[in-house]
């Protein structure tokens, strides 16, 4: 099947030069980008009934800049004011420039790891007398808090926020041969939306273990993965699959 027609289940990158637009370029391909879901606080009356005092923490885990933006919004609503003292922990260096909307990026108490948790891990190891906080989303996979347990180290996950499918109904799914998700609430949504969709021949992507579960859960065909050890990224997934797939059409 000729791969025309691509959709990103994620915003368009900022960046012109994405490593999306040298995929359009070598392979004549159209990408599509729309986010699946949107965020919705908890807010702070329901917060309250966690029980969960901020200040009672001394540092705190973001994995996301979703987990950013909602952890001081909602800090702002409790009337909450976070000391100079803490210390702030990033899966990776986006995110940890991401804190600098909200806090002064200074190197003794922002910390970060390359792209993944288990680099981060090893930072947090090194800094077991801290008592952390982990602000999330409810539907958040308990794959970090797992491996926080077994390094032994002090901390709480605290909901902060979810996931829920947005409208996209002006959407034309059937228009893309390839859909590529990045979370489980992505084929949430597009069963949601897309009652009715079928998949047939159309290429469906996942990035992380527990997308591609959620695929095969709801009844679909996972074709291409990413990481992996040849395809680190979900760009380097898409690239090697259209370039085996336009060998396979030049030799038709």
């Amino acid at each position: 099947m000729k791969i025309k027609n691509i959709l990103i289940s994620q915003p368009q990158p900022e960046n012109e030069k994405s490593p999306y637009a040298e995929i359009i370029k070598k392979y004549n391909v159209d990408i599509c980008f729309k986010k699946f879901f949107k965020i919705e606080g908890i807010g702070a009356k329901e917060f309250r009934q966690q029980r969960v005092n901020i200040l009672d923490y001394s540092a705190i885990i973001f994995t996301s800049k979703h987990s950013i933006d909602q952890f001081f919004i909602l800090c702002e609503e409790l009337r909450v004011s976070i000391p100079e003292t803490m210390k702030y922990f990033c899966t990776s260096e986006a995110i940890a420039l991401y804190l600098q909307k909200y806090v002064q990026f200074r190197k003794r108490k922002i910390f970060f790891g390359k792209s993944n948790f288990a680099e981060l891990l090893d930072i947090i190891k090194k800094q077991k007398t801290e008592k952390y906080l982990f602000p999330c989303a409810e539907s958040h996979q308990m794959d970090i808090p797992k491996q926080l347990d077994q390094a032994k180290v002090t901390f709480l996950m605290a909901p902060i926020y979810r996931t829920i499918p947005d409208d996209l109904s002006e959407l034309d799914i059937n228009k893309f041969q390839m859909l590529v998700f990045f979370s489980p609430i992505g084929i949430e949504s597009l069963q949601k939306n897309f009652p009715n969709f079928v998949q047939n021949e159309t290429v469906l992507g996942a990035f992380g273990e527990a997308t591609a579960k959620a695929i095969e859960k709801a009844g679909f065909k996972l074709t291409l993965k990413a990481p992996t050890e040849n395809a680190p990224s979900m760009t380097m997934a898409i690239d090697a699959f259209l370039e085996c797939n336009r060998k396979k059409q030049s030799q038709a």
